[in-house]
């Protein structure tokens, strides 16, 4: 494995977010709610609060073939938040804000990292619903949700996640 220590000042200085390396922190943040335990160790834990450090973190792994895991809650129970060796952990937790709501159209358009309840929350004075409820509703992100296509108790009557989203908007593996 390249060690890939030294280019890490190279990524802190491109994010508007931040980047750890502490090794307490990476142990936090290679797990998510599975029974998984991985084997490897993260590399470094990336912060994201914007699109451009998702960008500028995938460049920077594509560059040099380091594995990215993505991560919202870590909330999920597939194992897919969780770290593998030497990977970029990036959360985009803090990217958990609403950016428009249309109420014509009945849309609403948001960063990854919402929280479902806290979106469903925000909808309700609209009179508008995002109908997907996950068990873990009050703390899984919506990118965790359209990762995974929750659905919850409600899916029977009224669908899982791929039914409520309209468009997308991805940073592809090379950034």
């Amino acid at each position: 494995m390249t060690d890939h220590s030294a280019d890490l000042s190279v990524l802190a200085g491109l994010l508007a977010g931040s980047l750890t390396t502490d090794p307490d922190v990476l142990a936090t943040y290679s797990l998510d709610e599975s029974e998984h335990r991985p084997d490897g160790a993260a590399l470094v834990l990336v912060r994201a609060t914007c699109v451009d450090d998702v960008v500028a973190t995938m460049r920077f792994a594509h560059e040099r073939g380091i594995p990215v895991i993505p991560q919202g809650a870590r909330s999920g129970l597939s194992g897919g938040a969780c770290a593998v060796d030497g990977c970029i952990l990036l959360s985009v937790k803090a990217m958990d804000r609403i950016l428009a709501v249309d109420e014509e159209n009945k849309t609403v358009t948001v960063e990854p990292g919402i929280i479902n309840l806290d979106l469903k929350n925000a909808l309700r004075p609209y009179g508008l619903a995002y109908p997907p409820d996950p068990g873990s509703v009050a703390l899984c992100s919506i990118g965790g949700n359209i990762a995974t296509n929750a659905g919850g108790m409600c899916c029977v009557k009224y669908g899982v996640t791929r039914e409520y989203v309209r468009e997308i908007t991805v940073v592809l593996a090379d950034g």
